[in-house]
This record gives C-alpha cells, structure tokens and sequence, in this order.
C-alpha cells in the first residue's frame, strides 16, 4: 500500500523528523488561502501514487496566491500514469543549499533492511545507480539490534562534511528507520533530505510503501488506503482477496499460488512471451473469484490470450471449470483462452469445460507454448 506524499510527511513528523509545513487542497480556491498563509511563494504537488511527477507537469512552483491558484487548476483533474489527481499538496518555497537523499527498503536477499544514501538528491536515484554507481553509499542493519547511533552518523557523514549538519541528518536517519519498522514498510525515503543556507537539515519530500502483509497488525495504517488513488484493476484485485500485480506483456496469466504463478511467467518468457500480468486466485474454491481474475485480465486492452494454469491441491478444478464457464457466459471476452487443469477434481473439471466448448490441456510446456503462439 502506497501513502501519499502528505500522508508520508505526517508519520515522518510523528515520529519526531524536522518535516517542512504543507497542507493539502482539492479547489483552486483553497490553495490561494493556503499560499496566503504561507507566504505567498509555495510549490504546488500532486497527489497521486505515481512517480515522475514532475516530469507530467504535477509540481511547479508558484510566486504568488494568484499563480499557486493557477498552478492548481491546471494540475487538479491531470492524469498522471493514469491516475486522476483529486488533491495538491502546498508548501512554503525552501532556501535550498543542498540537497540529499537517503531511503531505506526491505532487503530480501541479505533478510534485513538496507539504507542507502546519496549526497546527490532531488532527482531519481535510478538515475544516479546507472550514470554514478559509487556515489550511493549502502549500510545493512542487523534487525535484532535495529539501527545504531555510530551507523546513522557515518550514512549522514557520507551526505554532509558540516558536522553540525551531519549530527542533524544522522537524527533523521534514526527518526526515518523509526518510522519505516514502526509503520510496517517495505521502503520509506526523503528526496530531497535538504539543508538550507541557515544550516537546518529537513525532508521537504516522503515516499512510503506499507507491506500490505502488516496492515491487519497496524490498523491506524490501513485506514490511510486511498481507494480513489488505485487503478480499477488494483482496487478490484483487492476487493476480490486475488494477488494482482500488472506487468507490460500480452499474456493474461492467471494461476493458483505464487510459486506456480512465478514459474508460469518463467515459462511465458522461456517460450518467447511476456507476460500481461502476475494473478495469483489462491487456494479458494470460489468461481466467484475465477470470474473476477477473468474481469481484471480482460480489462487490460494489451491482453491478446488468457492461460490458465491450475494445479488442483485446496483448489478445486471443478469450480475453476466453473469460474471459467459462468464468466465467459457473462462477459464478452474477444480473445482466446488456454487451459490446462490437473489435481482435484480435473476429470468433472473437463467435463464442465467440454460441455461449454472448451479443452483443457494436462502438459504446462504444451499450454503455454500455445498461448505464446497465439498472442503472436
């Protein structure tokens, strides 16, 4: 679950981080008020769950109430990666002497969080990775002991030679560690961590992506979802309890497990495919479900077959067979589908199926290497 941006600031400011002021608006109107609060001079930001940002044209700044007023109008209503924008963000102009960045994710590899830092902030870190490797400095921290105070100094010696602002950015990094293990995040970062001419060190930006596996330990967390901010497919994914992740491909895939469901992408792409997506139905013996998976692929207007790849433990067959006919009866899909069902129940399973004019392969290979075919 990705925060938005003002969502974000409020738990770094929570957790005790020197955050600068903003307030969210969704008129034209109310940013004028707020630019006269603040000044006058502000930046205006979208809110939405997209990068690039700034890029599209979501961030601009504003030297008057009557500009910041302007710059909401034409921002409010933009599509960003297909996301509306509903509300902006306001918040006074900094005196930026230098800026930063510093973020911390789950490291799947080492099983620990992982920070890394970069004296070059403000633009993407992506960026700096491919054109300046050895400017982003790395530091695993050790769960059992979380992160020590000698360890936040050194990442912030690599972002400030001042030891005045060194001391400062050493307490954010421990008030952002803080915040990413109290808050159950899979990766939380400041871009730009600024410092300004008068020597104060401050996050002017926040990213946060909750794991969705710690929301029901952290409800005051989950009830900062932002349904509107999820496209359709997402939303629907989640609702329906089905794993949904879309990716650039043509083949629809949808799979019960994640094991399997990895391994069916693999193959996708051995055979000379790309997958559409990655849709995970579970082990629920739910038509309801199947139908939903089939409603979520077939909204994707890149999608030029569905396989279905089902292995029946917990799963039943038959009620995927069932899934499949009941959707098909209900919407108009206008590209082909593959199948292959084994396990439980996959000879009433065929028979279902048979009965509404589809086959179901047993070999994985065969079925795939069919649905590459047929996507071209």
């Amino acid at each position: 679950m990705n925060l938005h941006e003002y969502q974000a600031k409020e738990l770094f400011r929570s957790a005790g981080m020197a955050v600068n002021p903003g307030e969210v608006a969704g008129t034209p109107e109310a940013v004028r008020t707020l630019a006269e609060g603040f000044g006058g001079r502000v930046v205006v930001k979208a809110q939405v769950h997209s990068g690039g940002r700034g890029k599209a044209g979501g961030v601009r700044l504003a030297g008057s109430p009557d500009e910041a007023a302007a710059h909401a109008a034409a921002i409010l209503g933009m599509e960003i990666s297909g996301l509306t924008v509903e509300r902006v963000l306001v918040s006074p102009i900094e005196d930026i002497a230098s800026e930063a960045y510093v973020g911390v994710l789950v490291d799947r590899e080492g099983q620990c969080p992982l920070f890394m830092v970069s004296a070059e902030g403000g633009i993407d870190i992506e960026e700096v990775a491919a054109t300046n490797p050895e400017a982003i400095h790395r530091l695993r921290v050790d769960p059992r002991y979380g992160l020590m105070p000698h360890q936040a100094y050194w990442l912030a010696t690599r972002l400030f030679d001042d030891p005045r602002r060194a001391r400062q950015a050493a307490r954010v990094i421990s008030q952002l560690y803080n915040a990413f293990v109290n808050s159950g995040a899979s990766m939380a970062e400041i871009n730009p961590l600024i410092s300004t001419a008068g020597g104060e060190v401050k996050a002017i930006d926040a990213k946060v992506s909750i794991d969705d596996n710690e929301l029901f330990r952290r409800p005051g967390v989950a009830e900062l979802r932002d349904p509107g901010s999820e496209s359709g497919a997402d939303a629907q994914a989640r609702e329906a309890g089905l794993s949904f992740v879309k990716l650039d491909g043509n083949v629809g895939c949808c799979v019960n497990g994640a094991g399997l469901a990895m391994a069916t992408m693999d193959l996708v792409k051995y055979y000379g495919g790309e997958p559409a997506n990655f849709l995970d139905i579970g082990g629920s013996s739910n038509p309801d479900k199947v139908v939903a998976a089939i409603e979520i692929i077939t909204s994707d207007p890149s999608v030029e077959v569905i396989l279905f790849n089902i292995f029946g433990g917990i799963t039943r067959c038959d009620d995927v067979a069932r899934g499949i006919v009941e959707a098909t009866g209900r919407i108009d899909i206008d590209v082909p589908i593959v199948i292959r069902l084994t396990g439980t129940n996959e000879d009433l399973a065929r028979t279902i199926l048979a009965d509404a004019g589809f086959a179901a392969g047993t070999s994985m290979d065969e079925v795939v290497q069919e649905a590459v075919r047929l996507a071209g």
